[in-house]
């Protein structure tokens, strides 16, 4: 485990992070976290906090991570994508071999909209690629 600690550090919310800088070089020896700013990841709004302006450095932490964090996000959406998949594989496998005719009644109309809806919105997004547009 190292011992240095980040100059800056990031508390994930829904929409993006809370920034802190890190200070841990003060005279109590201890970790201090000094709210720098709030982010939207979104809209890319970066909002200082407590009226403070924000340095060049600041702002180049804070455009690396919000890129980083955009990637990981985009990442974790196709591997959700891929996972959905292998549900709709392990769910047709399930219909087939272990669901009794009440749990079927119970999901049958359910996942049926959900695959039209699905289908539809690929179809259409297929299309729409085909041609160009």
């Amino acid at each position: 485990m190292s011992t240095a600690l980040p100059e800056y550090y990031f508390r994930v919310r829904e929409n993006g992070a809370v920034v802190f800088r890190v200070d841990a070089e003060n005279r109590h020896r201890r970790i201090d976290m000094d709210q720098i700013a709030v982010l939207n990841i979104r809209n890319g709004e970066i909002k200082p906090h407590g009226g403070r302006t924000l340095s060049d450095r600041d702002m180049q932490e804070i455009e690396g991570w919000m890129q980083a964090r955009r990637a990981l996000q985009e990442m974790r959406d196709i591997d959700d994508i891929h996972r959905a998949v292998d549900y709709l594989n392990v769910t047709a496998q399930w219909a087939q071999s272990k669901a009794s005719d009440e749990q079927l009644e119970e999901v049958t109309d359910a996942l049926l909209m959900a695959m039209h809806d699905l289908r539809t919105v690929l179809v259409r997004k297929k299309a729409d690629r085909l041609s160009g547009d």
